[in-house]
């Protein structure tokens, strides 16, 4: 259960020599979702390698920075592993830029994280730990508002209560200006096995320059108190956690303000393989997402349904009322996403041109759908529907028929056009960016109408075979009558 970073694991290896009951871990990681019973044997103050780009260890900072409030936000967290939090955040930041830290508890079923926790700051920390109790559990967005509310420095920073700060981690040295929200670099946690990574164009940075992102990586930001008031927080109406660090990068960028991934600020991150929230997380995000698309994304909020594979009309998820924060908007006078997409996050991809989106099916070989197939193969195949990426389709104004994932960026690859090269009966999978002539593409595509080549006159069908997967071919070849359709449709095509 033990995973050794650069250097060691800090205090002279003393955790590597570690070897822990197995049904003990198990339970731990079955609770917590990460080894408590490791975190219980460290030290609550080791020293973890310094993973700061070399020009960072020659910088300085203001005697005058502003004072700054630590928001840790808890549920059902290992007792040991949030006081790692505390202390590290206590010994890594000069005592008079820490004005207090204040522990949000969003009803914790644990009983350690009572008593035993009051005891503990409270005779370690007098007068400079808070802990604000939920009296039913909010969610990690509504969770943090608490934290907000509580604090009284003119800075507030918003963390896990499972990380760790490393040197230079001191919270304050990300604000310099007002309207700048800037997020600490994750490194790779030295108790557990995963990494939490910094997304986004930071990468792991050997620069100290801070990079701009397009949207909040990870859990943990530092941000002016009144500013973030200004700009209207977190979105309350958003559920559990999911699509919020989406939206709040929209938010800032497009209301004037920035956002700043901070090379010289690190901070070491659990990633929990058992989230505390025990509700369907997945459902949340989605719903979240839908929320900021409404609100942020103006005439490309259909990837968002794309990407989800959601009808646009009647989606079957309830996403709340919007209206707040449209009047949000309004009132600052925030940028169109257009102008976001320009000047924050040219790398994103974009499908406006397209006409219909979701799992293509064949009227002779119901419950199979259009798939992907193996994505290091060229070859579309018939697969039974599951509605997952690899059979989300997209029909273009252009005549490209994508099977695939939506790849969001540049940097991700991306669907796959089906084509007709005209050399036997087999349709290809090519790059969509590959299919110079546009006569190659499997292009006219009517709802309950069948896809047709451009080039051959040719249709895409289904024939029954022996040798295929499932019994089931797909074939270009004369057209028989058979029928296509496809899930949603975003406007009709003129053909």
């Amino acid at each position: 259960g033990l995973v050794e970073g650069p250097g060691g694991l800090g205090q002279g290896g003393l955790a590597a020599t570690l070897r822990d009951d197995g049904q003990e871990v198990e339970g731990s990681y079955e609770e917590f979702g990460y080894n408590a019973q490791l975190s219980d044997r460290i030290s609550l103050d080791r020293s973890i390698p310094d993973y700061r780009p070399r020009k960072c260890r020659q910088m300085t900072y203001a005697r005058d920075l502003p004072q700054v409030s630590v928001v840790f936000i808890f549920v059902n967290e290992a007792l040991s592993v949030i006081l790692r939090s505390v202390h590290s955040v206590v010994n890594h930041t000069p005592s008079r830029l820490l004005k207090e830290v204040i522990l949000v508890d969003d009803n914790s079923d644990n009983v350690e994280l009572k008593f035993n926790l009051d005891q503990y700051v409270n005779k370690r920390y007098p007068g400079l730990v808070k802990i604000v109790r939920n009296s039913r559990r909010e969610g990690l967005i509504r969770a943090r508002l608490q934290g907000w509310k509580a604090a009284t420095a003119p800075v507030v920073g918003f963390f896990d209560a499972h990380v760790e700060f490393n040197t230079g981690g001191a919270p304050p040295t990300g604000v310099a200006e007002r309207r700048r929200l800037t997020i600490p670099s994750a490194d790779k946690d030295l108790v557990q096995t995963q990494l939490s990574a910094v997304a986004g164009r930071s990468g792991l940075m050997p620069t100290s320059l801070p990079p701009r992102t397009p949207a909040m990586i990870g859990c943990s930001f530092v941000v002016d108190r009144e500013y973030f008031g200004d700009i209207g927080l977190l979105d309350p109406g958003m559920e559990v956690y999911g699509g919020e660090n989406v939206e709040l990068g929209m938010r800032v960028w497009q209301c004037g303000g920035s956002m700043e991934v901070l090379p010289c600020s690190r901070v070491a991150h659990i990633e929990r393989t058992r989230k505390p929230y025990n509700n369907d997380i997945d459902y949340y995000a989605k719903r979240n997402a839908l929320r900021a698309a409404e609100v942020w994304m103006d005439d490309f909020k259909s990837h968002v349904y794309m990407a989800w594979n959601i009808p646009m009309t009647n989606p079957g998820v309830d996403f709340g009322d919007v209206s707040e924060r449209l009047a949000l908007r309004q009132k600052l006078k925030c940028r169109s996403f257009k102008w976001y997409l320009e000047n924050v996050y040219p790398e994103m991809r974009t499908y406006n041109n397209t006409l219909t989106y979701g799992e293509v099916r064949n009227s002779k070989a119901s419950g199979y759908c259009l798939d992907q197939g193996a994505e290091d193969d060229d070859r579309a195949i018939l697969y039974p529907c599951h509605g997952m990426s690899s059979q989300l389709v997209r029909y273009s104004a252009d005549g490209l028929l994508q099977l695939g994932p939506l790849g969001s960026t540049a940097f991700l690859p991306d669907s796959k056009c089906l084509v007709d090269d005209g050399r036997g009966r087999t349709p290809t999978l090519k790059k969509c960016e590959d299919v110079a002539r546009p006569a190659q593409r499997l292009g006219d595509f009517t709802q309950s109408g069948p896809i047709v080549s451009r080039a051959t006159g040719r249709c895409l069908e289904v024939e029954m075979s022996k040798d295929a997967n499932f019994g089931l071919r797909l074939v270009v070849q004369r057209c028989s009558g058979q029928k296509w359709m496809i899930r949603n449709w975003i406007k009709h095509s003129q053909h």
